[in-house]
């Protein structure tokens, strides 16, 4: 192992390429290890992005942050998302962890009826313009869509509600999937016009640690054709697709492969299933982003996560494999095993 400073911010000594992100998400190996995050932390882009351009309008200041965070440490893209387009959703109480409850804003006909639905056209898509001024050359963004199909849905009913009513109103489940499905489809079909837009990602939690949060049947019926046709919006573009689901997800593989068709899937943790045992199920059929588990980032040493990661590296080659954590860079990860993580895929370029 190189001798380390773990304190110390790495930094890519080439610029981004997100054709080496394209080439994982196809099965090929990139040109280099190639690196992926949901996104990483408010500290980091400071740390990472203290020179970004200031001399553009303050509104653009943060993604300027985030291009200049994401391409010094060695990334080929960054995350996204366009302004002012969102699901209206009750209050909640948040502190350690919320209430899937909470919130709920829909309960019948009525309150359906009266829902304010967003109009996908009245969103600042034109904010995209200013981001793709801002990439550097070969560098991408991955746009997010503000939750996804089955968390909009579960943030206006309620999850209790929500599994009720798939048994009392069958009609008016479908309805709502409908109404939020159809606009995150029409979202992505417009994002993906844009010449900065590489890919999007389906960010949308579908289970626990043992199942998925709705049965199967009622996740094909309500929920998967919905990202179905985000998918195609992005591959009729020429576009990627990556799915970004945390949770249990076995009985739902050959959806997420063969009809759905997702690029690439992300988001693991060890006690369901580790990244190095999917890889060998199923890095054949689809990319395999990032999966070093959170716990695994919080509570090893750097030493321990830059072996676990350059590991996964050789045992990949590269090939239809993108490292990073198993989720994303949340603010209580150590600096250092962060650094650590970056520094084992760029310490092989």
């Amino acid at each position: 192992m190189p001798n380390h400073d773990w304190t110390q911010l790495p930094e890519a000594k080439d610029g981004p390429n997100f054709e080496n992100l394209v080439a994982v998400l196809k099965g090929k190996a990139p040109s280099r290890p190639t690196l992926y995050e949901l996104f990483l932390n408010d500290e980091l882009y400071r740390l990472a992005g203290h020179d970004a351009r200031t001399d553009i309008p303050e509104r653009y200041h943060d993604t300027a942050r985030t291009i200049a965070s994401m391409a010094r440490l060695g990334y080929d893209y960054i995350p996204a998302g366009v302004p002012h387009f969102h699901f209206d959703q009750g209050s909640r109480h948040y502190a350690k962890t919320y209430s899937l409850n909470e919130g709920a804003i829909i309960w019948d006909r009525a309150s359906f009826d009266a829902y304010n639905w967003p109009d996908v056209e009245e969103t600042d898509h034109e904010s995209l313009n200013a981001v793709g001024e801002l990439l550097p050359d070969g560098m991408k963004a991955m746009v997010l869509s503000p939750g996804g199909v089955l968390e909009n849905v579960i943030g206006m009913v309620g999850y209790e509600s929500l599994c009720m009513m798939c048994m009392d109103d069958e009609q008016l489940v479908s309805d709502i999937f409908e109404n939020v499905g159809s606009r995150i489809a029409a979202y992505y079909k417009k994002v993906v016009t844009y010449d900065c837009v590489g890919g999007i990602v389906g960010n949308d939690d579908w289970g626990y640690k043992s199942q998925t949060m709705l049965s199967p049947a009622d996740m094909r019926r309500f929920v998967f054709p919905w990202h179905k046709a985000s998918v195609a919006a992005a591959h009729d573009a020429g576009k990627v697709a990556i799915l970004h689901s945390c949770g249990y997800r076995q009985e739902v593989l050959d959806d997420i492969c063969d009809d759905i068709q997702y690029d690439g899937v992300h988001s693991y943790e060890d006690t369901i299933q580790p990244v190095e045992s999917a890889y060998d199920q199923y890095g054949d059929r689809i990319g395999i982003i990032g999966g070093i588990d959170v716990d695994f980032m919080v509570r090893r040493s750097p030493e321990e996560i830059y072996e676990r990661a350059q590991a996964m590296l050789t045992k990949t080659g590269g090939r239809g494999y993108a490292l990073g954590s198993g989720n994303s860079i949340a603010p209580y990860i150590p600096n250092e095993n962060y650094f650590a993580l970056v520094s084992a895929a760029l310490d092989m370029r």
